[in-house]
Parts: structure tokens; C-alpha cells; sequence
């Protein structure tokens, strides 16, 4: 029980962190903002912030963890006699569908990405992460599809059904900084994944699927 206890208060205070800093970088932006502020407004020290924060970017991007494996999990989760880029599609549509906040479809989304638009800081550990994204993906399809090391297939279907995701998430970013709703923005995504879907070739919608036996 004790050890629970203590897990808890961890978990409640790093969330607290993080709740501190993304107001003062919503309220001031990214750069603005230093991690002794927010260490002293988290009533904290500086050496507690970098103990569950190792770098001032993960503050604000603290959910990248979820993100970097999303594709990979959705792929592993796949359906029976359906394709790695078949279970993503179906995975974006549900979500946004939903008009889920994970995919940004939420109020206050267009504060969250002008922050990130301001700051070269962000933007650069935003594309780490894509990088992150596509590099868990491919180990994932290897693994899935038992593909030999040299195969390059696997790492070139990982490039497009990233594609898939990235461009999603991109173009609610846009809407919703563009003065979007986020049920509005939720109906012009699912058209967009349905343009989409016709882009990709027979090879990609074909690939991994998950046997029915």
C-alpha cells in the first residue's frame, strides 16, 4: 500500500508540473519561459522539474510516449484478414470520428499548436518524434511480418502509413488554428481520409494482414 502511495504522489506531481508549465507556455509561449519559473511556480526545485522532465521540450510535449507508439500498437491490434494500413485507417477514422481530443479535436487545440508553431525548440522535437514514430513502426512490421533485415519493404511501408497519421494530424492542426470547430474539423477529416485511402497502392493496402485462422 505504501509503495502505491507513493507512485500516486509521483504520478500527481509530475502531472502538476506539467499542468504549471503548459499554462505559462500557452499564456508567455515556449521560449519565453524558464524552468525555474516554472519550478517556483510548481512550488518545487529546478533538480525535482529535470527528474521527471529531462529536457525543457518534454514539458510541453509530455504525451509524446502515447504517440510514438500509436501506429505501432494500432498495427499489433489489427482485425483478422486486415492490413497494417487498413487497421490505421479504420484507427483515424474512429478516432476522429469520435471527435476524439487525442487527435486534437478538442477546444483549445489551436493555443496548444500556435505554441509549438512559435517555437523552433518544439518544431525540432516534433520531428524527432515523427522520426520516432516511423523507426517503432518498422521494427513493428519486421516483427509482424517476420521480414529478413535486408528487406527494405517493411521500413517503406512504414514511411506510408505514417504518411497516413502525420498528414491527419497536420491538417487538424491547421483547421483548428485557422478558427475551426472541432465537430466541423471532424467532418472535412473523414473526407480527407477517404482521398487518402484512394492514393495508396494495392502493395501498402495488401501488406501484413493478420490471418483469419
Amino acid at each position: 500500500m505504501a509503495e502505491g502511495l507513493r507512485e500516486r504522489k509521483k504520478r500527481q506531481t509530475r502531472q502538476h508540473i506539467s499542468d504549471v508549465a503548459t499554462g505559462l507556455f500557452i499564456e508567455r509561449g515556449f521560449d519565453a519561459v524558464t524552468v525555474a519559473e516554472i519550478a517556483e511556480a510548481s512550488n518545487v526545485s529546478v533538480n525535482t522539474v529535470y527528474n521527471y522532465f529531462p529536457a525543457k521540450e518534454d514539458l510541453f510535449l509530455d504525451r509524446s510516449r502515447e504517440v510514438v507508439d500509436r501506429l505501432s500498437r494500432w498495427v499489433r491490434g489489427r482485425r483478422g484478414g486486415e492490413s497494417a494500413a487498413e487497421a490505421v485507417l479504420r484507427e483515424l477514422r474512429d478516432e476522429v470520428e469520435a471527435v476524439s481530443p487525442r487527435m486534437g479535436l478538442m477546444d483549445g487545440y489551436a493555443r496548444f499548436m500556435t505554441v509549438i508553431h512559435d517555437s523552433p525548440a518544439l518544431r525540432s522535437r516534433l520531428w524527432a518524434i515523427g522520426q520516432e514514430v516511423v523507426d517503432n513502426l518498422e521494427t513493428t512490421l519486421r516483427e509482424e511480418t517476420g521480414a529478413a533485415p535486408d528487406d527494405p519493404t517493411p521500413g517503406l511501408i512504414a514511411g506510408q502509413v505514417n504518411w497516413l497519421h502525420q498528414t491527419v494530424m497536420a491538417d487538424i492542426g491547421r483547421r483548428m488554428m485557422a478558427g475551426g470547430r472541432p465537430a466541423e474539423v471532424s467532418r472535412e477529416v473523414l473526407l480527407l481520409l477517404d482521398e487518402m485511402a484512394e492514393l495508396l497502392s494495392e502493395k501498402v493496402l495488401n501488406y501484413a494482414v493478420r490471418g483469419t485462422g
